[in-house]
């Protein structure tokens, strides 16, 4: 089962848990863990299931390769770390 962390920036504005999912790709296990929190999912996607330009995931310490399908595998105890990108300059 796949444990899903946020970053404390999330925390500030809601209560964030450490969310436990099964699923064989990222998509799978998102979809698995947020499925009664539609406010959480769309912190993290957009409207077409997208992951939202300003959020990077990291599994297992990897930046994730597919922010559109999210097709990345999981291992069975991957360690999901969703966080807001910084951007400007």
């Amino acid at each position: 089962m796949a444990t899903i962390r946020f970053t404390a920036n999330l925390a500030r504005h809601r209560p964030v848990p450490v969310l436990l999912a099964n699923g064989e790709t990222l998509a799978c296990a998102l979809q698995n863990a947020m499925k009664d929190d539609a406010l959480l999912a769309s912190y993290v996607l957009d409207e077409q299931g997208r992951l939202r330009k300003h959020v990077n995931i990291f599994i297992d310490g990897a930046l994730l390769r597919d922010r559109i399908k999210l097709s990345d595998p999981l291992t069975p105890n991957a360690e999901i770390y969703i966080m807001q990108a910084l951007s400007g300059g």
